[in-house]
This record gives C-alpha cells, sequence and structure tokens, in this order.
C-alpha cells in the first residue's frame, strides 16, 4: 500500500483516472460514430447503421489495402524477430568490446523520429532501386520492427539459465541441436509476444510507408491519404476495427509475456 497523506492518495488517483480518461477519449468518440446513420461525421450519432462497415469490407480498394497491410506486417514481423533474437542472443551471451556500442546501434530506430528514418530509406533504396518495390517496403518495416524483437528477446535470453545450455552441450548436444531442443522451446512464449509486437508496430506505420511504398497502399497509408483529400466516414469503421485488433493484441501479449514469467522483470 502507498504510504503519505490520504489527500495525497486521492490526488494521485484522480490525476491517473484523468490521463486515463483524456487516452480513452478517442475512442470513445470514434467508436460510436463508426456506427452512425449520418453522412458525414456527426456526435453523437443521429441512428444506428452499419452502412460504414459495409463500405469498408465493400470496397475493393480497401480489401486490397488490408490485404497488402497483412502481407506486409507478416513478412516483417517474422523477418525482425529471426534478425532481433539472433542479435538478442549475440547480446546477452556474447563477449566482446564495443557491445553498448552495437545495441544502441540497434535501438536507433526507437530514438531517432520516423520522418529521419524513412529519408534516410527513401535515399538509400533510390540509389539501389528498391524504391517502390514491395521488397523495399518490407525490409523498411523490418528496420523498424526489430528493436522490439530485441528487446522481448533479450530479457527473454537473460531469464534463461545459461548453466541449461552448457549442460545439454557438455552432454555431447551440438549448439544447433541444443538451441532446437533446449533453449527455443523454453523462449517460445517470448518469441510469440515478440512477433506480435512486431506486426502491430509494422501494420500501423505509416511515415516510412509513405516514403517508400510507391503504388502500394496500406490500411494506413489509404487512411492518410482519404483525410488529405477528403474525411470519409469509413475511416471511422477501419478505426474501430483497428482498436479491437490493438486491445486482443495487447491483451495476448500480456498473457504470453505472463506465462513465459517475464512480467516482473520486464516492469524492472
Amino acid at each position: 500500500m502507498i504510504a503519505g497523506p490520504r489527500w495525497a492518495r486521492w490526488l494521485l488517483a484522480g490525476f491517473g483516472s484523468a490521463v486515463l480518461v483524456f487516452l480513452c477519449l478517442p475512442i470513445v468518440i470514434v467508436v460510436p460514430m463508426s456506427f452512425s446513420s449520418a453522412s458525414s461525421l456527426e456526435f453523437p450519432p443521429p441512428g444506428f447503421s452499419l452502412r460504414w462497415y459495409e463500405a469498408f469490407f465493400g470496397d475493393r480498394r480497401w480489401l486490397q489495402a488490408a490485404t497488402t497491410s497483412i502481407s506486409l506486417a507478416a513478412l516483417a514481423s517474422t523477418l525482425a524477430l529471426l534478425l532481433g533474437s539472433i542479435a538478442a542472443y549475440g547480446l546477452v551471451r556474447g563477449r566482446f568490446r564495443g557491445r553498448p556500442l552495437v545495441e544502441l546501434n540497434f535501438m536507433a530506430p526507437l530514438i531517432l523520429p520516423q520522418i529521419i528514418t524513412g529519408v534516410a530509406l527513401y535515399i538509400f533504396f533510390a540509389r539501389i532501386g528498391l524504391l517502390g518495390s514491395f521488397a523495399g517496403l518490407v525490409i523498411g518495416h523490418t528496420v523498424l520492427a526489430v528493436p522490439y524483437t530485441i528487446l522481448v528477446m533479450t530479457v527473454a535470453i537473460r531469464a534463461f539459465d545459461p548453466d541449461i545450455e552448457r549442460a545439454a552441450m557438455s552432454l555431447g548436444a551440438p549448439w544447433p541441436l541444443m538451441a532446437r531442443r533446449v533453449l527455443l522451446p523454453n523462449l517460445l512464449p517470448s518469441a510469440v509476444a515478440a512477433w506480435i509486437f512486431a506486426f502491430i508496430i509494422s501494420f500501423d506505420e505509416v511515415i516510412v510507408t509513405i516514403f517508400l511504398a510507391g503504388a502500394h497502399e496500406t490500411i494506413p497509408k489509404r487512411m492518410f491519404n482519404e483525410l488529405v483529400l477528403q474525411v470519409n466516414p469509413t475511416i471511422t469503421a477501419i478505426a474501430t476495427l483497428l482498436i479491437g485488433v490493438s486491445i486482443l493484441t495487447v491483451w495476448a501479449v500480456a498473457v504470453l509475456i505472463r506465462r513465459a514469467g517475464l512480467l516482473g522483470r520486464v516492469l524492472r
């Protein structure tokens, strides 16, 4: 229990509640508007209707953007998990000079504004001929997602007793066999959580996508373009669907992290 005067506890609780209400206010507004019968954005809604969900699922362009977003996020998150797990293992188990500098380099996409990353990738991909290609888009999203997989997998690998690895190899198991039979099964919940994190980061990305996508259109990019041209109420339906998916994924990640026994270590 938090020690201190009762008024201080009430003040802290009130401040926390106000912050929570502020963060949830867009949801309170957007979700009801997605079920509005109005032909334009109007709050409160004059009536109930599913017309904007029908507009989304009945529009081939929106469905194509959704397919592109899912494919892109799946590929980028898989690559980010593979590369991030290898990097995390090297950072945790490795003993070499300059390790803090290498770790900082991996975390750079988290520190730098995304518009700087987008401009840098735009110039680089323009020189090597990947600008506007789906492969370049996958690489760009992978660069953004790798730090998140490294953060999760670093905690998981650090929590795994290295003596178990040494015991397996001392019994004659080569490192690939030890990794497949001992290390990976124990890291699986954390790996799934890291993959989900990376998937959401890629799926929601818009700034780097605008720089690199060319003719390829994702859900966030199309939403941005629609807002620039006109305020289309279909966006409220899409936003509601994304909110629901985000809530489910956060719940799944929390369950996986708790199952892996990493919740206390992550909070530290």
